[in-house]
């Protein structure tokens, strides 16, 4: 029976790590099925609408199976997050950061129409499509409530701001609700979106949005 040699090193068996570039590999393989299903969300929403927004289309439309896309989102609303973000980011509105930092707050208003009404501009027939289908569709609109939400809240926050200028009280402390509610409204889609049918030009909305917002608020 041999005894076994304490002081001799025992060889360890090292596990092989797996190399590096093998995770990249799998990042970018999974970056550009993501990329590939939210092209396919965007053309299936400006294209076809809400009965044809379906797991089945996204996974055909973008080669994907449907577990991939459960794997890499979820669900649709989630997928519609996801387009949101990249809209967001795409349209400008990255720059609301610096608009809520504005230290005039009458700056701040005429930015925050601008960046808006710029955002509605980019991608007005996928939003419009999108505000379609979040009216018939309970969990699309809660994605769009949502956003809503925090445009609420910034336009809130403006007019806050305003009333509190050099000192004074501009609004009265029951006129806040109103012309909160006021800005929030000329900011929304829907009403830049009235006003670019109406004048068949999205520049000449975005103008109008602009005036009607100085002149009930920074007359």
């Amino acid at each position: 029976m041999g005894l076994v040699d304490k002081r001799k090193p025992v060889q360890s068996q090292a596990v092989p790590c797996k190399r590096p570039y093998d995770l990249g590999k799998r990042l970018q393989v999974s970056d550009g099925k993501r990329a590939a299903i939210l092209l396919a969300a965007r053309k299936l929403l400006e294209s076809n609408g809400f009965l044809q927004f379906t797991m089945e289309s996204l996974a055909k439309e973008s080669g994907v199976t449907r577990q991939t896309i459960h794997n890499l989102f979820g669900t649709k609303s989630e997928v519609l997050e996801t387009l949101f973000d990249q809209m967001a980011l795409a349209g400008g509105l990255e720059y609301m950061r610096e608009v809520m930092q504005q230290p005039d707050p009458e700056a701040m208003l005429l930015a925050f129409v601008d960046v808006f009404t710029g955002f509605w501009t980019r991608d007005r027939v996928l939003i419009r499509r999108i505000h379609g289908i979040a009216a018939i569709d309970p969990e699309f609109g809660l994605v769009v409530v949502s956003r809503n939400k925090r445009r609420q809240m910034a336009a809130t926050r403006i007019v806050d701001l305003l009333s509190k200028r050099k000192g004074a009280a501009v609004f009265s402390h029951q006129e806040v609700p109103q012309q909160a509610a006021t800005v929030y409204s000329l900011t929304s889609f829907e009403f830049f979106d009235a006003l670019a049918e109406s004048t068949g030009d999205t520049t000449a909305a975005a103008f109008l949005v602009s005036s009607i917002a100085k002149r009930l608020l920074l007359a």
